[in-house]
């Protein structure tokens, strides 16, 4: 990999509306159960010092509605997010390298319950573009896959012919479009 020239230049936010942040879990052996978190926040700041990445969900935004009763374990349950203690789940990078390419590479600290541990992130990058309205816009994705364990998401149930009902490897996504600040 090629690492190029900084494409960045100064203080990006998250376009809220156009960025999402999504997880994937196998799901009773046999699918992948995804969701994602409406409220979605990030700012990637690039200078002298390098690119730095800074982003948060709100937990309560996971896109769970149905059934009642599975939203309110997931998203309450000590088992899994317990949002009344830990109400965001939060991600700073540590180092992060951008390729000719335009791929992207990184390590950071990732916080789920108030748990911090370092993860190893890889995608893409959108160099800057004018928008109609004057805006300079970019974006950057992210995917990396973690053991929900290592953040006290521990729930199990065993399936009666052998197995998890729910698997520990998540994968993360996050497709975050950014605006330039003035």
């Amino acid at each position: 990999m090629t690492v190029m020239t900084q494409p960045f230049a100064g203080t990006f936010v998250a376009d809220a509306d156009h960025s999402s942040f999504q997880f994937e879990v196998t799901h009773m052996l046999v699918s992948r159960y995804r969701a994602s978190f409406e409220d979605v926040a990030a700012t990637v700041v690039a200078d002298e010092h390098g690119i730095r990445l800074e982003g948060q969900v709100q937990v309560a935004s996971i896109s769970i509605r149905n059934p009642p009763q599975f939203r309110e374990h997931v998203v309450n349950g000590a088992d899994f997010f317990d949002v009344a203690n830990h109400p965001q789940i939060t991600f700073r990078s540590i180092d992060v390298e951008l390729a000719e390419d335009g791929s992207f590479s990184g390590a950071g600290e990732l916080t789920i319950k108030g748990i911090t541990k370092p993860i190893t992130a890889s995608g893409s990058y959108r160099t800057p573009v004018e928008d109609p309205y004057g805006q300079l816009r970019a974006a950057i994705e992210l995917h990396a896959t973690v053991d929900r364990r290592d953040w006290g998401l521990d729930w199990q149930a065993s399936l009666p012919g052998g197995g998890d009902a729910l698997g520990y490897d998540v994968r993360l996504s996050a497709n975050i479009e950014l605006i330039r600040q003035a």
